[in-house]
């Protein structure tokens, strides 16, 4: 299954996950409800998976985490907050460089509705 498949099952899973939960929860229980439908859908799913930095030639384990790997290839990253800033963006896409990965999903629970929530990051794909 290639990346836009995958996020097209991933995003079905979480808007199916907010219309059961709704607003307002902690990042960290949408990340563990996420985590469980996914792997019940049958994705591997790796949660908070180290993502070290390479700078000239030193690694740096800095205490950078992905929130959710999909099937080695699609990263999420939860928010559970009132609005997105640039920011949030920015590190989405910089896990993408890192990872050497082509498509993340950016996913803000605490949004009315869920679709206004998903915001699909790329590198090169």
């Amino acid at each position: 299954m290639n990346e836009n498949e995958l996020s097209y099952k991933i995003i079905g899973v979480a808007l199916q996950l907010h219309s059961t939960l709704g607003p307002g929860l902690l990042e960290s229980a949408y990340e563990e409800a996420l985590a469980y439908d996914l792997i019940k859908s049958g994705f591997v799913v790796q949660r908070q998976l180290p993502m070290p930095m390479i700078y000239k030639e030193i690694q740096m384990d800095i205490g950078y985490r992905i929130d959710l790997m999909i099937d080695h290839k699609v990263i999420i990253e939860l928010k559970s907050i009132e609005k997105l800033a640039p920011v949030h963006f920015a590190q989405t896409l910089t896990y993408l460089k890192l990872a050497g990965l082509k498509l993340a999903l950016l996913i803000n629970f605490n949004s009315r509705y869920l679709k206004d929530g998903i915001h699909r990051i790329v590198n090169n794909l």
